[in-house]
């Protein structure tokens, strides 16, 4: 298999281990306004994956996180006069729900970040202990002047990191800090904010801090396969690299970094601060799980998906073709062969996960099928096929 890795921007050759579990750990939600379009696209397009390393026969350990220690959550539940942690819970089993309804399974490990500021607070201390990091009254900074490397994934100079990092919550006039760019790893909590008792006093982690934490806890020092939303390619992803490799000791911490392209609606750039989110459970109202399912994955995982309502009835149609010629009976015709389109489906998802192209031969095996049995051919094996390869995929075959 090849995978595009961010970190380098080429494709690599990616190898299933025989004698392990492929390891994955992608970013999850913060819990205050789920589950939209973008998070759904992102997590089906890492469902496919495990869906077909599993295919291939490969064992996979999948985390994947919950934010619910992070200032937009604490800001929407002071907002709502709810309190924070109810908020992250009923956000949660929302998001679970819609994973069941979009037919995602579930992750291996599942962990919320307010119940592991245990596993933080020793790679806080040991950072510390290694001077990468530094304490300034109750809050702690990484000084990313300690990694000459950091920030590699962006491929960026330092003032394009800065101008971009100050977009995504940056504080760089933080008079604590060393360099405008260090980041928080442990910060005094705000009023009315949850905290937690550390070695530097009461506070809350910074939110790099805790998918490092997360990930090595669950699945150890090194990581196969690290993924998100493309947003996390920087500031988010080499703050992690920054922070663990130095405690850990292995390197890389991660072997293969994947993003999924943003989500925009009807032109627009779908975000929360806009306000214009299709949201999955309002989705899954009107239409079905496949039809959904192959809509977004109609485009490859790393291209931006412009989300049009109105093009859900185009691929409900496709979802109904699915149903059919997965359901379709033989005759006593000559049979169909689907062997070379299915290796030629196999080919597509090797290739970094072309989803696009392995529904295309999907589509055209569907059409063979229907074809054949309306010959009265011997569809047997070509529907056993297209059933196959279809729940591989994780359509649900059903209205």
């Amino acid at each position: 298999m090849q995978l595009y890795n961010s970190l380098t921007r080429e494709k690599e050759a990616f190898a299933i281990p025989h004698d392990r579990p492929v390891t994955l750990y992608v970013c999850g939600v913060t819990p205050y306004d789920t589950t939209h379009i973008g998070h759904a696209r992102t997590f089906l397009v890492f469902d496919v994956l495990v869906r077909y390393l599993r295919w291939q026969g490969a064992e996979v350990r999948y985390c994947q996180n919950v934010t619910d220690v992070d200032d937009p959550l604490f800001e929407r539940a002071r907002r709502d006069g709810v309190g924070w942690r109810e908020l992250a819970e009923r956000q949660v089993e929302q998001l679970l729900e819609d994973f069941q309804g979009l037919n995602i399974a579930p992750p291996t490990y599942f962990p919320r970040a307010s119940e592991e500021i245990g596993a933080m607070i020793p790679i806080i201390e040991r950072l510390v202990e290694l001077g990468h990091a530094y304490v300034v009254g109750g809050d702690v900074y990484f000084s990313v002047q300690t990694d000459p490397d950091f920030g590699a994934m962006a491929h960026m100079g330092y003032d394009e990191l800065l101008a971009l990092a100050n977009q995504r919550g940056n504080r760089p006039d933080d008079p604590k800090k060393r360099d405008p760019l260090d980041f928080v790893l442990w910060q005094t909590g705000k009023p009315g904010d949850p905290t937690w008792e550390s070695p530097w006093g009461p506070g809350r982690p910074g939110w790099h801090i805790e998918c490092s934490a997360m990930a090595t806890r669950y699945l150890g020092p090194q990581i196969d396969i690290h993924g998100g939303g493309a947003d996390l390619i920087f500031p988010h992803h080499p703050c992690e690299i920054a922070q663990t490799e130095p405690v850990t000791g292995k390197r890389p911490f991660v072997r293969y970094w994947l993003h999924a392209g943003l989500v925009w609606l009807d032109g627009e750039k779908m975000s929360k601060s806009l306000g214009n989110l299709v949201f999955a459970r309002d989705a899954l109202r009107e239409h079905s799980a496949d039809a959904i399912r192959w809509y977004l994955l109609s485009i490859h995982y790393r291209k931006e998906f412009d989300y049009r309502r109105e093009a859900l009835e185009d691929y409900e149609a496709l979802a109904l073709q699915l149903r059919q010629a997965a359901a379709a009976k033989g005759g006593g015709g000559p049979p169909l062969d689907l062997g070379p389109a299915a290796a030629e489906l196999k080919a597509a998802l090797a290739d970094d996960l072309d989803t696009p192209a392995a529904l295309t031969t999907l589509q055209a095996m569907v059409t063979a099928t229907l074809a054949a049995a309306a010959e009265g051919r011997d569809v047997t094996e070509a529907a056993a096929t297209v059933r196959d390869l279809a729940t591989m995929l994780g359509f649900t075959l059903e209205a």
